[in-house]
């Protein structure tokens, strides 16, 4: 079923490539990060006011501390930061070659710990990894893959989502409320991949950033698709959202109500004709749903 929004952006400047938003609630504000631009943003939509904070390396994730702050993923490690004060504290060294490697998609699990992935720069062989940082470090939950992405839990915290976007593939695993370990998981959804010579109008994108909403469908950006899909837990295609932009890369749902959809999307090394035909790449979208999100989870300990 395809269903029509209708989307604006953001009143702020457009992103290389934005990532990783989640809205805080307790702030009433929107965060994400642009990746190239190693910048993490706030706006308030309460206020219009918008806020940036500039690193020296690449902030791929954020996501809320319990009692203040943020935990960033960055190239160089996972960092506690206080957006009043600019102060960083660095919680891990990164557990790979910073140089062919670095964190990408990042949340705050049910259980209160941080979940994050890597993206294998190189792209091959499959060799990034699924993390869980607890305060007694970094374990290694899962590997095999080269881009880590699509990090949501279902309502009830008993089933975790992963992607790999270069296997155009989504992944379910059930029964990880308590348990230590992951379980062998079920595929939710396989994309065909883009073949040699097909254009992109006819290519259905990859499965990027996801979000669960209220009633545990699972929202995903379909990077190159011009997308988002409200998927099932059983992988059925609920909704086909079309979007103005070639390239989204994340979606949250946030706002007072918990029902405004955000999007961030992707400019970087896009085709001038592309950009050209659309002004909003790099910008965050935004449009009213019916159902709402799930309160974003937060690091504790």
């Amino acid at each position: 079923m395809s269903r029509d929004l209708h989307f604006d952006a953001l009143p702020v400047p457009p992103s290389r490539l934005g990532e990783s938003p989640f809205w805080h609630a307790d702030e009433q504000a929107l965060y994400w990060c642009d990746i190239p631009g190693r910048a993490l943003n706030r706006y308030q939509p309460g206020t219009g006011r918008h806020q940036r904070w500039d690193f020296q390396t690449e902030p791929a994730c954020a996501a809320p501390i319990e009692g203040g702050g943020l935990l960033l993923g960055m190239r160089d490690g996972l960092w506690r930061f206080d957006p009043d004060t600019g102060q960083r504290n660095r919680l891990a060294e990164p557990p790979y070659n910073p140089a062919t490697e670095r964190f990408n998609d990042g949340k705050a699990g049910p259980d209160g710990s941080f979940w994050v992935g890597t993206i294998y720069e190189p792209r091959d062989p499959p060799l990034a990894a699924l993390y869980r940082w607890r305060p007694d470090g970094l374990r290694r939950m899962a590997d095999g893959i080269t881009t880590s992405n699509g990090l949501a839990w279902s309502p009830d915290g008993d089933t975790l989502y992963w992607t790999d976007t270069k296997a155009h593939c989504i992944r379910a695993f059930d029964g990880v409320r308590g348990a230590d370990a992951l379980p062998t998981p079920r595929v939710l959804a396989q994309f065909p991949p883009r073949q040699p010579g097909q254009p992109l109008e006819q290519y259905g994108g990859r499965p990027d950033g996801a979000t669960v909403d209220a009633e545990g469908a699972y929202w995903c950006a379909m990077f190159e698709g011009q997308r988002l899909l409200r998927l099932a837990p059983d992988g059925r295609v609920l909704d086909e959202v079309p979007l103005p932009v070639r390239c989204p890369t994340m979606p949250c749902l946030g706002g007072p109500d918990g029902r405004t959809l955000y999007v961030t999307t992707a400019r970087e090394g896009r085709p001038a004709d592309e950009l050209s035909a659309q002004p909003l790449a790099g910008c965050v979208l935004q449009a009213r749903v019916e159902v709402p999100g799930l309160p974003a989870h937060t690091v504790r300990w």
